[in-house]
């Protein structure tokens, strides 16, 4: 009887092991979410229901925390990438894969903070970046080919553009609504564009414009630059 006992706990040692592990990675979710990626790892461990031991046990840096709660974000970007690479026609591709972009920035502040700034450690991170270069840089040259991109646009003009944008992201959509960042966006998009030969008169912008009050709301959402520490 001791036997049998003895030889069934490994798997409820991996049972809780599986489960801590689950707690910990929705339970860094939520605060990175909440906090931006600086939060604290012992506030992580609390809301996790587990000890600091248990979190440094599965997780032994911020990195390998981070990677673990927001693999599916980042390489579901780079699955939307592969696919607009192949869009009929290069603008369409542009705007799909841009709209995809912003949607994912403005899900949440931890997903923002990880795909606005470059944090060392972060395999999949790297890899996002670099396809994410890639993505804008074969659509801008097919523009260009195509004569849908102005011909001076370069790849780090929309990288940087996106960078900047994206970052107020969060706090746009936190003092308006889940979508206010569309606005912005078709003025970007809008900015890539050729002169046509002859004036023509631009789509109205998605959204309604900020007002006063809203914009004074978004730059208070906005606060201090963060920087995420190990």
């Amino acid at each position: 009887m001791t036997v049998g006992a003895g030889r069934g706990t490994p798997p409820v040692r991996r049972r809780d092991a599986r489960r801590n592990r689950e707690l910990l990675v929705a339970a860094a979710h939520e605060v990175f979410t909440e906090q931006g990626l600086e939060a604290p790892l012992d506030v992580i461990a609390r809301r996790a229901g587990v000890g600091n031991a248990t979190l440094y046990r599965h997780f032994p840096s911020r990195a390998t925390l981070i990677e673990a709660v927001f693999h599916d974000q980042l390489t579901g970007t780079m699955a939307v990438g592969d696919r607009v690479r192949d869009a009929p026609d290069a603008w369409t591709g542009l705007v799909e894969y841009l709209g995809a972009v912003f949607h994912t920035l403005a899900a949440d502040r931890g997903t923002n903070d990880l795909m606005t700034t470059h944090l060392p450690g972060i395999d999949v991170l790297e890899d996002v970046h670099e396809h994410n270069r890639r993505t804008i840089e074969l659509l801008l040259l097919r523009g260009r080919e195509e004569g849908t991109v102005r011909a001076d646009a370069t790849t780090e003009d929309v990288l940087f553009a996106l960078a900047a944008l994206g970052r107020a992201v969060p706090a746009l959509t936190a003092a308006t609504t889940p979508d206010a960042w569309r606005r912005p966006l078709a003025l970007l998009l809008d900015g890539l564009r050729p002169s046509a030969p002859a004036p023509a008169p631009p789509p109205p912008l998605p959204g309604p414009a900020l007002t006063a009050e809203q914009l004074h709301a978004v730059l208070g959402e906005l606060g201090p630059h963060r920087s995420a520490r190990g």
